[in-house]
């Protein structure tokens, strides 16, 4: 094989809500830290111990920023695919500092909710305000869709006809 892979995947907790800017462009752009923990059984005290990394993620895709602004708060669960890119800047003391970040952009990047912190999914009586219902942002309806106007994947009585569950902007 002759080729390079730039792959990134993790799934972890949001550490904050994503923070969402606009450049002079137009372009809008959103970050977040994404918590990942990794547990383990001691061998000398037999006591459980944890490790949190954190990561940065930058997504450059307009779709995913809708979703993060709209969906996706502190505490969540997602999975994360993207490239790992390590950028240089100039702190204010004037020192030269690196990071590294996992970037969505384009159609490499791939964002995937993974529930709340409590497990419960958000729906109306959600805690924030910028939270939508499915129902509210469905633009398809199949022909029986489930009454509470979410997907089911592993049931329903969807229409043959439509290969996917409902479009949803």
């Amino acid at each position: 094989m002759a080729g390079y892979m730039n792959r990134a995947t993790l799934i972890g907790n949001l550490g904050q809500d994503p923070e969402i800017r606009s450049m002079q462009s137009g372009e809008r752009v959103a970050s977040f830290t994404l918590a990942t923990t990794e547990s383990w059984k001691d061998k000398r005290s037999g006591e459980r111990q944890e490790r949190t990394e954190w990561h940065r993620v930058v997504v450059w895709n307009e779709g995913l920023i809708g979703v993060l602004e709209d969906y996706v708060h502190k505490g969540d669960k997602v999975m994360v695919e993207g490239m790992l890119k390590t950028r240089k800047w100039v702190d204010q003391a004037g020192n030269e500092r690196y990071t590294t970040e996992i970037v969505l952009s384009g159609f490499n990047g791939q964002l995937i909710m993974l529930g709340s912190p409590n497990g419960a999914a958000r729906g109306e009586d959600a805690p924030s305000s910028r939270t939508r219902t499915r129902t509210q942002t469905q633009t398809r309806t199949p022909a029986a869709a489930p009454s509470d106007g979410g997907y089911t994947p592993s049931g329903g009585d969807l229409d043959d006809e439509i290969p996917f569950g409902p479009c949803v902007d």
